[in-house]
């Protein structure tokens, strides 16, 4: 049976095993021979990754047409607004073309690890969170939904792939699972 390993990626790693100084990659967490990561976080993203020892495991989680829904956590500069909100559900006109509608909501603040170093503050402008759940994978993509309308991202968690999600995993912690046949099905 396939296994998957659940990764709470650390700011500043890399979403690979090789290709900078060891503690920015996978490698310094995970001592895993012939897990794959299952898509991409960037290197200034924190949160869930998935790695998997299938090849079609692998695809199923990063293929677009499974819809695995992937939900982020964004703290952002200012206070988010409701036409902002409405506006992220429907689509926002990107660069590179048209992003599809993302469920999007307001949060309080989680509770949540601190980030090492913390994000920049400025006194007189508030930060707020907002959860925006994707069902596609471009380069960068919340970060530049939240600036197209108006809310620069400061930063950045991935909270859940799918069913799968960071519960109570600390930065550089992991877990590993067996899939169920059940989730072929």
């Amino acid at each position: 049976m396939p296994q998957l390993i659940l990764f709470n990626k650390p700011f500043n790693v890399l979403s690979q095993f090789s290709g900078a100084a060891p503690e920015e990659t996978l490698a310094y967490y995970l001592q895993t021979p012939g897990f794959y990561p299952a898509g991409r976080l960037d290197k200034d993203s924190e949160g869930l990754l998935l790695l998997t020892d299938c090849g079609e495991t692998q695809q199923r989680i990063s293929n677009p047409r499974y819809k695995l829904g992937k939900e982020y956590w964004s703290q952002v500069e200012g206070e988010v607004t409701h036409d902002a909100l409405l506006r992220l559900r429907q689509g926002v006109h990107l660069k590179d073309g048209p992003s599809r509608p993302a469920g999007a909501k307001s949060l309080h603040e989680p509770l949540i690890w601190p980030r090492t170093p913390p994000i920049r503050e400025r006194k007189l402008i508030p930060t707020s969170w907002l959860a925006l759940t994707l069902y596609e994978g471009r380069n960068r993509q919340v970060r530049r939904m939240t600036a197209a309308v108006g809310f620069p991202t400061l930063r950045l968690i991935r909270q859940r792939i799918g069913d799968w999600q960071l519960d109570d995993l600390q930065p550089g912690d992991y877990r590993t699972i067996t899939l169920p046949s059940s989730w072929w099905a």
